[in-house]
């Protein structure tokens, strides 16, 4: 391995610092979910060895920089292999992850640079990966090769777990939790509310709903904007409360919009608009009666704030979450049946206080299983040494 003096003194790393750690994952593409991966992540690399300096790699690295102060962000799409040696010539240790990046297509562009640094003799740990799906020959292989010589491989759900067994990676894999499940919530106080014109003292029900896209790909629009419309409908008149949608990413706003214009009851409709830090959006839950929602971090963070709960599983990802958290796992959103979601959504409402501990029960291990990741990848982060002096 490259030792971590003739690294540091090549890329003119301070005498006496701590080491760098390299983050590479689906940063700086203003996703609320990402930001909140990376936000757990930093916090509990920090706090494990907090003389370390990090350098992620971004889609954005200016967006990076605001929004995770004290960090250096780099780029990593369309850049050459020269420059990225650059980048990796600064680490004493990279960190795959987190969040669903080893899919087809996809896998193989952060896997170039994972390999790269393995070449290098650089130290490689995934954090709470995600994968899937896997079919493609070329991704597969790279999975394969790199996984071998990581020093640590942790992946978020069992799903990721059996299909990286399936795709041939045979050395040992620690499932742990998604690393947002270890975020502590900042305040959304009512002023916020207010300017967003929602009314505070109303039951409010938050939405989440995203675009078909690749991780979606079977979803027919028009047909699930008109579905979720009726649940909004039949939110606000069962519970005689507001629907609040929450967009994770800035195109779901398009989609609340075409969800909201099928509402009957689109006055009762709000759409967010504010920029907010993962840690505000999970206080803002704490304001939510009862939620519904597609993406996998909204649920996350319903489920950490113990509101009611009725995901709608458009992928693996998101089916596992509910398995895991106990919560309905109904398929209606692809197949277009009214019927069985609004009769979920009824009696979740009714069953909310019998429901409720034993939900804080599994969340709260997802919560310690999260913390897991970090103590899987501390030896290693331990055993990085100082440049000499």
């Amino acid at each position: 391995m490259v030792a971590s003096t003739d690294r540091a003194q090549r890329a003119g790393v301070p005498d006496g610092a701590g080491p760098t750690v390299g983050v590479l994952g689906s940063y700086g593409g203003r996703n609320l979910g990402d930001e909140a991966i990376l936000t757990g992540l930093l916090a509990d690399v920090r706090a494990r060895r907090p003389d370390c300096r990090i350098v992620v790699f971004s889609r954005n690295p200016a967006h990076t920089l605001a929004a995770h102060p004290g960090v250096t962000a780099v780029p990593w799409e369309g850049v050459s292999r020269n420059d990225s040696s650059a980048a990796l010539d600064r680490l004493d240790l990279l960190l795959l992850g987190g969040g669903g990046i080893l899919y087809d297509s996809e896998a193989r562009r952060y896997l170039r640079i994972v390999l790269a640094a393995q070449e290098r003799g650089l130290p490689v740990c995934t954090y709470a990966v995600g994968a899937g799906p896997l079919t493609e020959s070329v991704d597969c292989a790279m999975v394969q090769e790199s996984l071998a010589a990581a020093q640590e491989v942790t992946v978020r759900d069992v799903e990721s777990c059996l299909l990286l067994e399936e795709v041939g990676v045979t050395r040992q894999i620690n499932v742990t939790a998604d690393p947002a499940m270890m975020l502590q919530p900042e305040p959304f106080p009512d002023e916020l509310l207010r300017a967003e014109g929602i009314r505070p003292g109303r039951r409010l029900v938050g939405m989440s709903v995203r675009e078909p896209g690749r991780a979606a790909a079977r979803l027919d629009v028009d047909g699930y904007h008109r579905l979720l419309a009726q649940v909004g409908d039949f939110l606000v008149t069962r519970l005689d409360a507001d629907v609040i949608f929450v967009p994770m990413e800035p195109d779901d706003i398009r989609h609340s919009h075409g969800v909201l214009s099928n509402m009957v009851t689109a006055a009762h409709g709000r759409i967010l608009h504010g920029d907010y830090r993962p840690r505000q959006v999970l206080g803002l839950m704490r304001h939510f009666d009862f939620a519904v929602g597609m993406r996998l971090h909204f649920l996350m963070f319903g489920a950490m704030t113990g509101v009611p709960l009725l995901p709608l599983p458009y992928a693996g990802k998101v089916f596992d979450f509910a398995q895991r958290i106990g919560a309905p796992t109904l398929k209606g959103v692809e197949r277009e049946v009214e019927g069985p979601l609004l009769a979920e959504v009824d009696r979740l409402w009714d069953e909310r206080d019998r429901r409720l501990p034993e939900t804080d029960r599994r969340v709260a291990e997802l919560c310690r299983r999260a913390a897991r990741t970090g103590a899987a990848i501390d030896p290693v982060l331990q055993g990085l040494g100082h440049p000499a002096r």
